[in-house]
């Protein structure tokens, strides 16, 4: 293992990563804590539009400096997406310029660092959350508020036009398979290095229980159209499904009403999303995004008992063992009769806690990391 006492390290974060409760600044928040962890020395930097300062990003951090998201209208109508003007600030750019201690940039978000020439030179790194105008495109599609999705096809264009920065880059960090073998095409030096979440350790209650769950932010388009997909699933199933999420539209939360088997538990706090997670029979999780590597998937597979998912959802990745794939509402509802009366029990347990081992490694992540943040 490299020795990275002495070893500062900047990373730029398109958002402040603590509380992290969400799928991106989770990932951000635990890179942070397990590179901490091994010794590196973090100066972290933070974009900021809602989210309040944390002083405890200082028990991890070395520094930590906040810099205002710029939301202003008129970014609409700059050449670069909107999600990378908003954060090409010059008192960061100030800020980096102080020494030449490596960089990690959190996301194509925080790339207009990379079309200043003073950078070129830097050791800069960049981790790619998902294929950007690819998640971007889909956010379109699902979007049905009319503005909001001429936006989104807006920022495709403008997105996968920019991408090509990333020649710039002196490496990419893809968060999947899929992913990695996207970016291989296109750029030299990129890895795959796996998503950082709080689990580490398979923790599973033995049992069963009378529910099943979705979760996921259902403010976010593709997944209250995915509770969406469920709740009329279920309406045909005398089994109860409960759905849980941040800020759903009031047209989800009125459907729901109308389908007596199905729950809503509106905006849960962290603690009561995992005891969801915990206690259910099964967690199922569709996707029609097969982007990057869903965290709620990783939660549920450290946490939570049987899990369904749709092929979307685990596209690239080697699920053998951990999931079982259903791919229409027929599959969905044939698969929650045959695992509704089955028991969870510690032989499943120990094969997942198995398969989790082959499937998972932050060590070695973490190994990728630090190599190239300490070569020369």
């Amino acid at each position: 293992m490299s020795n990275t006492s002495d070893k500062h390290l900047h990373i730029v974060s398109f958002d402040i990563p603590y509380p992290a409760n969400y799928g991106g600044v989770i990932d951000v928040f635990f890179r942070i804590k397990e590179l901490h962890k091994r010794g590196v020395k973090i100066h972290l930097h933070c974009f900021e539009y809602g989210r309040e300062h944390s002083e405890y990003l200082e028990s991890f951090c070395y520094s930590v400096n906040y810099y205002k998201r710029e939301t202003k209208i008129t970014n609409l109508f700059n050449a670069l997406p909107y999600i990378v003007c908003s954060r090409d600030c010059e008192q960061l750019r100030n800020n980096l310029r102080n020494d030449d201690y490596p960089i990690l940039l959190e996301g194509l978000h925080c790339c207009g660092i990379l079309t200043h020439e003073e950078f070129l030179n830097r050791n800069i790194i960049v981790r790619a959350h998902n294929v950007e105008h690819d998640y971007y495109e889909h956010l379109s599609k699902a979007e049905v508020d009319a503005k909001k999705k001429l936006y989104l096809k807006q920022e495709v264009a403008k997105l996968r036009d920019f991408e090509t920065v990333l020649h710039k880059a002196k490496a990419i960090l893809a968060i999947s398979q899929k992913d990695y073998e996207y970016f291989s095409e296109k750029y030299k030096n990129v890895y795959k290095v796996t998503a950082y979440n709080a689990y580490t350790e398979v923790d599973i209650l033995e049992g069963s229980s009378d529910y099943v769950l979705y979760h996921g932010n259902l403010s976010v388009a593709e997944n209250y159209s995915a509770a969406e997909y469920l709740v009329d699933t279920f309406r045909k199933i005398d089994v109860k499904l409960k759905v849980a999420g941040m800020n759903p539209p009031q047209h989800l939360v009125k459907m729901i009403d109308e389908v007596p088997n199905v729950e809503l538990i509106d905006s849960p706090d962290d603690q009561t999303l995992s005891d969801l997670i915990r206690h259910a029979h099964i967690n199922i999780l569709v996707t029609e995004q097969a982007t990057g590597l869903k965290l709620k998937l990783l939660n549920t597979l450290f946490n939570g008992r049987f899990c369904l998912v749709n092929d979307k959802m685990v596209e690239g990745l080697d699920v053998n063992g951990l999931c079982y794939v259903v791919n229409d509402q027929n599959a969905i509802r044939f698969a929650v009769d045959e695992l509704m009366p089955r028991k969870f029990d510690a032989h499943q347990i120990a094969r997942r806690r198995k398969n989790m081992k082959n499937f998972y490694n932050i060590e070695e992540a973490t190994d990728t990391i630090i190599k190239l943040i300490t070569e020369n």
